[in-house]
């Protein structure tokens, strides 16, 4: 069985995050209460159909709230653009507004913040053309699921560097196939926390 560069790389990674949380001595999170608000850069992976796959450029900011012992909720909106969605050559202009819980664990008096979350809520593409009955549409909605995690960087005690954000991210819109989107989601930027 071949496997390919992309799964490699992805179980590189987890190899690599899993060491050094093992190299951590103890478990590290945001104070309980605090709020930390996330600006990022994020290009995006998609596909229509299967095999017509497209990147979109856009940004995410993420809003996260910290209850217990490393566990806190967090609110994902992303505006996602690209002016062709493969071989048809329609633009899109994706907004996805998910809600969900969040994990965050770290070496103890360390600098890196580890992150896990899962996310639900809903897409909305405009700007496009999505195939239906009877006619086609140029704005669709449909739910939106998200998976993934991240790593922050402690630069000063309220900023930190978000050096890794990746989501695995499932839409639903018409696209005369299966209605399935499947999309990588991998960025970067910065987030503010309150304490």
């Amino acid at each position: 069985m071949r496997i390919s560069k992309p799964v490699t790389t992805f179980l590189a990674g987890v190899y690599i995050l899993a060491g050094l949380l093992a190299w951590g001595q103890g478990p590290s999170e945001p104070a309980r209460g605090s709020l930390e608000v996330a600006v990022l850069y994020n290009p995006l992976l998609t596909n229509v159909v299967s095999a017509n796959r497209f990147t979109m450029q856009g940004g995410t900011v993420q809003v996260q709230e910290q209850f217990y012992r490393g566990w806190g909720a967090v609110a994902d909106v992303s505006l996602l653009h690209t002016s062709s969605s493969g071989n048809g050559g329609a633009g899109l202009d994706l907004v996805t507004s998910t809600f969900g819980p969040r994990y965050s664990w770290g070496p103890s008096h360390g600098r890196f913040l580890f992150y896990g979350q899962g996310t639900m809520g809903e897409a909305n593409g405009v700007n496009s053309v999505f195939p239906g009955l009877p006619a086609a549409g140029a704005t669709a909605n449909s739910i939106a699921f998200q998976a993934g995690g991240g790593i922050s960087i402690a630069l000063r005690p309220h900023l930190l560097l978000r050096a890794l954000d990746a989501e695995w991210l499932r839409t639903q819109l018409p696209n005369s196939s299966t209605n399935v989107q499947n999309s990588l989601r991998i960025g970067a930027g910065i987030a503010f926390r309150s304490r």
